[in-house]
């Protein structure tokens, strides 16, 4: 069985953030009222498993691998059942 993955991964609270840092001057510069800025990356891909528990776990081990650093990553995933529905 197919299942849709999306993985949002951010730093934890304390860990600087330079590029959100830089952003939210560019976005002040630009005359916008922004105060912060935090940035973080989202990943989403297909994954094959026997059931959604597997692909759960799968998913973590994935994260904690591979896309999230644990020392200085936090990260949610969502695992869906993969729709063969087109959408418009």
């Amino acid at each position: 069985m197919e299942y849709q993955v999306k993985v949002e991964v951010s730093l934890k609270p304390g860990h600087s953030d330079p590029e959100g840092e830089t952003t939210a001057k560019s976005l002040q510069d630009l005359r916008y009222p922004v105060e912060t800025v935090k940035v973080g990356k989202v990943y989403t891909f297909t994954l094959s498993a026997d059931s959604l528990e597997k692909a759960k776990k799968q998913v973590d081990e994935i994260c904690q691998r591979l896309l999230a650093n644990p020392v200085k990553d936090n990260y949610d995933s969502v695992v869906e059942e993969k729709s063969d529905r087109v959408s418009l």
